[in-house]
C-alpha cells in the first residue's frame, strides 16, 4: 500500500497539471556551515590517554525550486567517499513537493523515519549515542515520504526507504509510519512504527516511542523502543532500549545528562544461531550514562562550549570531552 501511494504521488507530480510544479521564482534561501571539535581524555585500565579530534564538519544549503518544491542539502566534509557509495557523505539531498496545505511529499536522500528523540537529533548535537543508535548502519537513505498535516504540529508520515541496518546496495528496505506531533502542548512525540528487513531479507517490527516533555527551564527526553521478530520467543520486553535526557537551562549554561538501558534477550537467535537484531545481538545488555554542561558566550547557538564525561559497561572506559561547537551564516535570504 504504501509502495502504491508514494508512486502515485511521484506521477501525479510528473503529470499533473503544470501549475503544480512550476518555477514561480527559484531561489537560495541560506547557506551555512557548522564544525565540532573535542579534547578527548579518558581512563581505563589505569592508563591514561588524550589526543584533539575534529568530530563534524558540515556545509548546508536550503532553498526553493518553485513556491511549493523546496530542497535541503547537508553534506559531510570530512567523511570519506567511495566508489561503492558515492553518497556516503551525504545526508541530506532531498526535494519536497508541498502539494496542499495538507500534504507533502518528499524524494531523495533523506532521514530514515525511526521514532525517538536520540536518533532524530543531528548528529553534532550528540555526544554519545546508545548502542543500537550507534551501530545502525545508516541513518540517512534516499527514499520516499508522504506527510499528511492532520492539525497545526500534528504530522503524520509513510515512508519506503532501504534498511537501517542494511548496506543500502542491497535490496533491503523498512517501511515506517511516523508520528511528529504533540498529546498537549507541553508533550511531544516522535513516535513510530516500522517493518525492517535485513540483508538476509528477515523482517524485524520497531515501535519507537519518542516523547519529549517542557517544564519550564528543564526539557526532558524519555525514548522506549520495543524490537521484536515474530520468530522470537516474546514479542515485547525480550529485545528493547529505554533511554532519559535532561537539560536544564540557566541563563547562558544548560546542565545536561543522559543515560539509557538496552537489553536483548539471548534467545532471541534463528534457527542458524544468528541474532535477529542485527544492531543490537542476542545476549548483550548495555548501559550507559553521563553529564555535562554546555556554554553559550554569544547568547545564541553560533558558539558552545562543552565539557561532558560519559561511560558504559561494555569497553569501561571514562571518557571525558571537552569542546566546542561554531556556526557561520555564509548566505541568508532576505
Amino acid at each position: 500500500m504504501t509502495k502504491k501511494l508514494l508512486l502515485a504521488a511521484l506521477v501525479a507530480a510528473l503529470s499533473g497539471p503544470g501549475q503544480m510544479l512550476c518555477a514561480q521564482q527559484t531561489h537560495v534561501d541560506g547557506i551555512w556551515m557548522d564544525a565540532r571539535a573535542t579534547f578527548h581524555q579518558q581512563t581505563a585500565g589505569g592508563e591514561y590517554s588524550t589526543h584533539f579530534q575534529g568530530d563534524y564538519f558540515n556545509f548546508h544549503i536550503a532553498g526553493h525550486l518553485s513556491d511549493n518544491l523546496s530542497f535541503r542539502v547537508r553534506q559531510r566534509m570530512n567523511r570519506k567517499i567511495d566508489a561503492e557509495n558515492p553518497f556516503n557523505a551525504t545526508d541530506f539531498l532531498w526535494l519536497k513537493w508541498q502539494a496542499t496545505g495538507q500534504w507533502s511529499f518528499t524524494f531523495g536522500k533523506q532521514p530514515i523515519l525511526l521514532g525517538g528523540y536520540e536518533i532524530d537529533s543531528a548528529p553534532i548535537e550528540v555526544y554519545y549515542y546508545s548502542a543500537f543508535c550507534s551501530q545502525l548502519y545508516q541513518y540517512y537513505a534516499f527514499g520516499a515520504t508522504a506527510t499528511y498535516s492532520f492539525a497545526p504540529g500534528q504530522d503524520l508520515s509513510l515512508q519506503f526507504a532501504p534498511s537501517p541496518v542494511s548496506s543500502g546496495l542491497q535490496d533491503a528496505y523498512s517501511y515506517n509510519a511516523y508520528w511528529h506531533g504533540h498529546i498537549v502542548p507541553l508533550w511531544e512525540t516522535l513516535w513510530s512504527f516500522n517493518i525492517v528487513e535485513d540483508q538476509f531479507h528477515r523482517k524485524m517490527n520497531y515501535i519507537i516511542l519518542g516523547n519529549k516533555f517542557y517544564f519550564g527551564p528543564l526539557v526532558v527526553d524519555i525514548d522506549f523502543m520495543n524490537r521484536a521478530s515474530l520468530r522470537q520467543p516474546r514479542f515485547f520486553f525480550s529485545d528493547w532500549t529505554a533511554i532519559c535526557k535532561m537539560i536544564y537551562s540557566v541563563g547562558k549554561w544548560n546542565l545536561c545528562t543522559k543515560f539509557g538501558y538496552e537489553t536483548n534477550s539471548a534467545e532471541n537467535v534463528d534457527s542458524d544461531g544468528l541474532s535477529y537484531n542485527m544492531a543490537l545481538p542476542a545476549g548483550d545488555t548495555f548501559i550507559y550514562g553521563g553529564c555535562g554542561v554546555e556554554y553559550f558566550p554569544l547568547g545564541n547557538d553560533n558558539l558552545r562550549l562543552h565539557a561532558v564525561f560519559f561511560r558504559d559497561n561494555y569497553d569501561r572506559i571514562n571518557n571525558y570531552d571537552i569542546g566546542l561547537t561554531w556556526r557561520f551564516k555564509i548566505y541568508a535570504r532576505e
